[in-house]
């Protein structure tokens, strides 16, 4: 379910250091997408996906998937990773407006 109020943060947010973006798949409905990851504090990381995306129809909070993270140094090889899904968010005003931020945390690495 998406929630409409606004996130409320602890913590300072830090700039994406270890990965530059994360691929989700789900193979029962054939779907691929690669997102670029946003922040990154100790308690997860941020997507923007569309509003009206065929994969917000797939992912619900508490969900967990393993995700394939791409790494800021492209020498470094991918990572799959437990992740589970911690929120999913519209932004109605801000800087991604028609957009839901999905937020994460890599449960295992």
């Amino acid at each position: 379910m998406i929630s409409d109020r606004s996130e409320k943060r602890y913590e300072p947010r830090t700039e994406v250091d270890q990965y530059d973006s994360v691929e989700i798949s789900i193979p029962d409905a054939g779907l691929i997408y690669r997102f670029r990851i946003w922040n990154l504090s100790s308690r997860g990381i941020c997507i923007v996906v569309k509003k009206d995306s065929d994969l917000l129809k797939h992912l619900k909070v508490g969900n967990i998937l393993n995700m394939k993270y791409y790494p800021t140094d492209s020498s470094c090889p991918t990572e799959y990773l437990k992740t589970r899904i911690k929120h999913i968010t519209k932004d109605k005003q801000g800087r991604f407006r028609n957009h839901v931020l999905v937020g994460l945390f890599i449960s295992e690495k």
